[in-house]
């Protein structure tokens, strides 16, 4: 893309005035969906015995397919996970990062006001679903925060951390071991630790999520959005609304 180098250098302008400040700066990400049952799991590990699974991954054996949202705080080398068991959808992205919030982010980030969301330009977190900003926005009025986020150009989404931050560890440590439940899953999500000091949280989210909601332009006027002049497409800023004007919009 010719505005390639120009993201970039933004993302790491943005990077270093976040954590500068002390406020919080994610990276996220959906890892590739997994079977769960009695499965082969590709790696390598050491053991007396192979484990003995199925010949082939049909997904009527499975007892679901799981869809784990990583959120990687990028100042603090710190992971949480989010498993769902339904659809991977802007309002499932969402909910992660506010679970993240709930349950580490506002304990780590006490008295800070904004957030920086780093993610692809694709999938649940993409640059062009309109559900993803309104999920955002609601996510913003609810917090209180002011929520800017940045994408990575097309095609460079292996240089977003959460990648080879958070995933790589995550698949080097449950490599060659039969995800044969939630449970196991999870536990190897929340054992998942490296000696540069990462540690990885993780939680299982049941709720069902609906595919190919619609946002109608009505409600994207009423969303407070605010685009960079550098890559708009790529950068905006989500404000919390006052409460008068949320009421009037539903």
């Amino acid at each position: 893309h010719p505005d390639r180098d120009r993201q970039f250098r933004w993302i790491k302008k943005l990077r270093s005035l976040f954590v500068r400040a002390g406020a919080p700066v994610i990276s996220v990400d959906t890892k590739n969906s997994v079977l769960i049952g009695n499965f082969k799991n590709r790696g390598a590990r050491y053991c007396r015995t192979a484990d003995e699974v199925l010949a082939h991954d049909f997904p009527s054996d499975a007892e679901c397919r799981a869809v784990p949202y990583g959120i990687y705080d990028v100042a603090h080398n710190r992971g949480h996970v989010c498993v769902g068991t339904s659809a991977d959808t802007s309002e499932f992205a969402v909910n992660s990062i506010r679970d993240w919030w709930k349950q580490e982010g506002q304990k780590t980030f006490a008295g800070q006001h904004r957030l920086l969301i780093l993610g692809d330009s694709g999938g649940s977190n993409g640059c062009r679903p309109r559900l993803w900003k309104r999920e955002l926005q609601r996510f913003a009025d609810e917090s209180g925060l002011t929520i800017t986020v940045a994408h990575f150009p097309r095609g460079a989404s292996k240089w977003n951390p959460i990648e080879h931050r958070l995933f790589s560890q995550i698949s080097a440590n449950w490599a060659g071991h039969p995800l044969r439940s939630l449970a196991i899953m999870l536990g190897f999500l929340n054992d998942t630790k490296t000696q540069t000091g990462l540690t990885v949280t993780a939680t299982l989210d049941t709720r069902t999520y609906q595919r190919r909601i619609k946002v109608p332009e009505r409600e994207m006027k009423s969303l407070d959005i605010q685009r960079q002049r550098t890559c708009p497409k790529w950068n905006y800023t989500i404000k919390p609304r006052p409460p008068a004007s949320i009421s009037g919009s539903k």
